[in-house]
């Protein structure tokens, strides 16, 4: 039996695919400049010993991190169930 979704049976869905993708982008491109951001302020903070500086910049580093990893993982994630959708 093969099991797979009508991405054609939605009118509108191509539209939606593409305004998944351009969000997608901008949540990319704004983890990216907050890493930097973040990665500048860690490094300031800890070379003139103002700890909260420096603390405030590793969690902005790893929230950036993080945000890139689920943004950049979600596509990967929908695929892998698209394809055990196709197998069961």
């Amino acid at each position: 039996m093969d099991v797979f979704p009508d991405f054609e049976g939605l009118a509108g869905i191509g539209e939606m695919e593409e305004v998944i993708g351009a969000l997608l982008m901008f949540v990319l491109v704004i983890a990216v400049l907050m890493l930097i951001v973040s990665g500048i302020a860690w490094a300031i903070g800890a070379s003139t010993g103002n700890y909260q500086v420096a603390s405030k910049g590793r969690a902005g580093v790893l929230v950036a991190l993080g945000a890139a990893i689920l943004a950049g993982s979600g596509v990967a994630w929908i695929n892998w169930l698209v394809s055990v959708g196709e197998q069961l």
